[in-house]
């Protein structure tokens, strides 16, 4: 009895392993379900959508895109982690999610080490200062004499607390010796309407994805932007570190995930989707529409990246003193 069921268990391990194989090879098989952690319209929205669609022409399944925002990132981020590992849901995260949030608060509903499957970096993007035309400042310097003379009483939003643009915006503080009053939103996309109104009087933005076409049409100011070189949407925008901060530098990162656990080959089919997609008119264009630059690492690289990351923004919260119940 004991010999037949050991036979009929070692018949059973051999047959599903053409299974399995088959299954990942057959993979793309119905649409794919990407997550984007933040609302529509944003840099994180703009770059899922771009990454969809092109990585949908390449494995002919529809991406469909998700839109889960909340916390900074967390709440589209944590989806992904818990999602099954098919293959058929991935995220488009970023740098707030993946390397600022597991050292910003106490307690973090994932792990950045253990629930993911890095499949690529696909952009990055420079935070830039923009504000109300009616600001009394026009560049980084009035902005901190002003910031001086009226501690606490400037206010300035940020797409949500332990996003990249608002630690750039603790950084500023700590750096300029100045005391600024965080305003908190879902996403970018929401900001721009008070941003425009005046109710808000200025933004640190994850990107210009937003607010570019109204900088453009003269209805917002830019002061400085974060990055250590200068926007190519923006040339005449000088850097924070030209303005007075030597060595000053954020940029914001945006990267595909899968589940922990997700097949390698269905990783490596994902990451060629991007590389090869990546290439095209379209992905060029609509990055170069919201001065962000396109990224591609193979997942190795991307788990490298996001450890290094996780190294850089652990030591600086830890420096600046920033913690997050």
């Amino acid at each position: 009895m004991q010999r037949r069921q050991i036979i009929a268990a070692g018949v059973g391990a051999a047959l599903s392993a053409p299974l399995a194989t088959w299954a990942q090879d057959a993979w793309p098989s119905k649409p794919v379900r990407l997550i984007v952690p933040f609302p529509p319209g944003g840099p994180t929205d703009v770059m899922g959508r771009t990454a969809a669609k092109v990585m949908a022409e390449k494995l002919g399944q529809p991406f469909v895109v998700e839109n889960k925002a909340g916390a900074g990132g967390n709440i589209g981020t944590e989806a992904v982690a818990k999602a099954a590992t098919d293959g058929y849901t991935i995220g488009l995260s970023a740098i707030s999610s993946l390397a600022i949030a597991p050292h910003l608060y106490a307690k973090v509903p994932f792990s950045v080490e253990k629930d993911f499957a890095p499949i690529s970096l696909v952009g990055t993007s420079p935070c830039a200062i923009v504000v109300h035309p009616t600001a009394p400042f026009n560049d980084l310097k009035g902005l901190v004499a002003y910031a001086k003379a009226n501690p606490g009483k400037l206010n300035y939003a940020t797409s949500g607390i332990g996003t990249s643009n608002h630690l750039a915006a603790e950084l500023l503080q700590a750096t300029a010796g100045i005391q600024l009053t965080s305003v908190p939103y879902k996403g970018s996309s929401q900001i721009v309407p008070d941003l425009l109104s005046g109710m808000v009087m200025m933004s640190m933005e994850s990107s210009l994805a937003t607010t570019l076409q109204h900088i453009k049409a003269g209805k917002l100011k830019p002061i400085a932007v974060t990055s250590a070189k200068r926007s190519r949407a923006l040339p005449e925008v000088p850097t924070i570190a030209e303005s007075g901060y030597p060595g000053f530098e954020v940029e914001t990162w945006f990267g595909l995930v899968a589940p922990a656990g997700t097949p390698r080959a269905i990783v490596d089919k994902l990451q060629a989707a991007w590389r090869d997609g990546s290439k095209m008119p379209e992905a060029i264009s609509a990055f170069d529409a919201i001065s962000a630059d396109i990224r591609v690492q193979t997942p190795a690289q991307f788990a490298d990246f996001m450890r290094t990351e996780n190294v850089r923004w652990g030591e600086l919260i830890r420096k600046l003193g920033i913690k997050l119940d």
